[in-house]
């Protein structure tokens, strides 16, 4: 008897023993499902008052970068490099103004007359501001603020040949240079039977004449006025009376931007208040001004 009780008891043990063992320890780092201190158990509301930028918007993809990046070329008076290699001239100083108004940076970069509307339409600039010239062509890829300068397209030749060239029928056989894609390039055309070369600028065509690797040159009368005459380093080179294509000037910007608008209004304020015309004065252009 003593004995079944014995195996009794020790079989009781063991059960007790497989029961602790069964029973799960406690856990211990489990998630919790109580936000901590200080969370919202939901998101919160945007606020209704905070102004969503227009992602279309050219004007706030520019103010949010903080910089106006401007497509030129070495090109004086409009937008040239001084004796310490920083950017002046008329146009620069003109974008150094608007570009103040409209609370923004203006970084000047250098670049190809040719490609100007690939660059433009890719956002490597944002708009092209040189001495642009105002056309229907160009029209069809970009959008134009107010014109404020007039130009026409003259004809360089040697000083010393001048009185060779006495119509637009005097260049027969000739090679006449100007700027690739310019103004300057189309109104060659005007020059009956010249054999016409397009080159990387309008400096270069003022060189090529100068070198006498080019009969004449078809470039900006702005330029022109600046670059050629007594005391200039061009001294040798005279700018011919014909009548080519007369033209005004303006800001080439993307098509559709809404940059033009907030241009066009400083520019208003700069011609109200004197700005405008002082720049001009500087450069010899205030008689130029379009307003």
């Amino acid at each position: 008897m003593k004995k079944t009780i014995s195996i009794l008891l020790a079989l009781a043990c063991i059960v007790a023993l497989a029961a602790c063992a069964a029973t799960p320890p406690e856990e211990t780092g489990s998630p919790s499902l109580t936000p901590p201190s200080g969370a919202s158990e939901t998101p919160e509301a945007p606020d209704e008052n905070t102004e969503t930028p227009d992602p279309g918007s050219d004007l706030a993809y520019i103010t949010a970068k903080g910089e106006l990046i401007i497509g030129v070329t070495d090109y004086e008076p409009m937008n040239y490099k001084d004796a310490n290699g920083a950017w002046t001239g008329f146009d620069t100083e003109f974008a150094e103004a608007v570009c103040e108004k409209l609370g923004i940076t203006p970084v000047f970069q250098e670049i190809e007359w040719s490609s100007k509307e690939t660059e433009l339409k890719g956002k490597t600039i944002d708009c092209i501001w040189n001495g642009l010239t105002v056309d229907d062509d160009r029209r069809l890829n970009m959008d134009f603020s107010l014109s404020y300068l007039l130009n026409e397209q003259v004809v360089v030749v040697a000083a010393a040949s001048a009185a060779e060239y006495t119509g637009k029928d005097s260049f027969d056989g000739l090679t006449v240079v100007a700027e690739e894609g310019s103004a300057g390039e189309t109104a060659a055309a005007e020059l009956t039977g010249a054999v016409v070369v397009p080159v990387q600028s309008q400096a270069s065509a003022l060189l090529e004449v100068k070198s006498g690797t080019a009969d004449a040159a078809v470039i900006d009368s702005t330029m022109a006025s600046a670059m050629t005459g007594e005391g200039t380093d061009y001294a040798d080179l005279a700018v011919l009376d014909l009548s080519l294509t007369a033209e005004e000037y303006a800001i080439g910007f993307r098509l559709g931007s809404d940059v033009t608008a907030a241009v066009d209004a400083a520019i208003g304020e700069l011609l109200s208040d004197g700005t405008l015309a002082a720049i001009a004065a500087k450069y010899d252009l205030a008689d130029r001004l379009t307003q």
